[in-house]
């Protein structure tokens, strides 16, 4: 009977559970290809400067999404006693501090980490016949399957570097070659490759330039002539874009708007993020007494999962 008591508890658990657990952004929402902004730039996998969320902070520290939920699920206790075990890897100097340089080195390798996580999910989700190797029809079907006309553009030009990825031109990508379609910040050549669709698609006087008119192009068309997002978009062009400020964006200054920067930049802001939430005595280093302090804010448990699960296991005993 004991038996037949808990196996009805972790059933009705695990219902709960399914029901209640947050899915990942990265789940939640269909990518139809490379993943682009409105402007048609390639949208970062990690949050703009200053813009910070527990799932992200959580996800920094452990390297991995699935490792951020069973965080979430963990008592109090065993949450501090795994952190500690994290802590004593990034104590580079072994001093039981972690000052910025051995965070942000932490955080970096991370996100390498979170990044390879995505691309293999993806991957195998798209690789229908799991021979390890990505055909363009399996691409097509798995990420444009329900696209819209609007999106057809894109799928052509993701077809291009989709080409241009497969490197050894045998017709299919490898993990490695699907990653440098992913993510051409990494790959120099796939970034010659994304500059010269640019071009093709918005310099519609053949100069190798951009001028504030072409960088807009057809969205103005979505916008009224003297809306904000019109000065906005402006604005951005000139403070932002427009590097030696010469009214145009050169084959530089392109490549650094339509794909994100890299990891470091993410990673400093992301370590000065966790200092400035846990540095009690504010000397710029965290103790692994102040880090601890703080478990809910570099792993999880303290705010998260663990007391509902607690409550729910009480509330479905008493039921039965």
């Amino acid at each position: 009977m004991r038996l037949f008591v808990s196996a009805l508890v972790i059933v009705s658990l695990s219902t709960v559970t399914s029901q209640s657990a947050p899915t990942h952004k990265h789940q939640q929402e269909k990518k139809h290809g490379l993943d682009r902004e409105e402007d048609g730039s390639l949208k970062s996998k990690y949050p703009a400067k200053g813009v910070h969320d527990a799932e992200f902070d959580h996800e920094a520290i452990l390297g991995s999404r699935d490792e951020a939920e069973e965080f979430d699920d963990l008592s109090p206790e065993e949450a501090k006693r795994r952190l500690k075990v994290l802590l004593g890897k990034m104590d580079i100097n072994l001093n039981e501090h972690i000052d910025k340089t051995e965070l942000e080195a932490w955080i970096l390798k991370s996100m390498n980490s979170l990044n390879e996580e995505d691309n293999k999910d993806r991957f195998e989700e798209a690789d229908s016949d799991s021979n390890g190797m990505l055909t363009w029809e399996e691409f097509k079907k798995s990420e444009y399957e329900g696209a819209n006309e609007d999106e057809q553009l894109w799928m052509e030009q993701d077809h291009y570097l989709f080409q241009a990825a497969d490197k050894n031109g045998d017709g299919s990508l490898s993990l490695k070659e699907f990653t440098g379609f992913i993510n051409p910040d990494g790959d120099l050549e796939m970034q010659q490759h994304v500059l010269k669709l640019t071009l093709g698609e918005k310099d519609l006087d053949k100069n190798g330039l951009l001028s504030l008119e072409e960088f807009i192009g057809k969205r103005s068309s979505e916008h009224d002539e003297e809306s904000e997002w019109l000065d906005s978009e402006k604005e951005r062009f000139s403070q932002e874009l427009d590097k030696d400020g010469n009214g145009f964006l050169n084959d530089e200054e392109i490549v650094a708007w339509i794909i994100p920067e890299g990891y470091q930049s993410s990673a400093t802001d992301e370590a000065d993020h966790l200092i400035s939430e846990a540095d009690e005595d504010k000397d710029g280093i965290l103790s692994f007494e102040e880090i601890l302090d703080k478990v809910d804010v570099f792993a999880g448990s303290e705010a998260t999962n663990y007391g509902d699960h607690l409550t729910n296991m009480h509330r479905f005993e008493e039921e039965l």
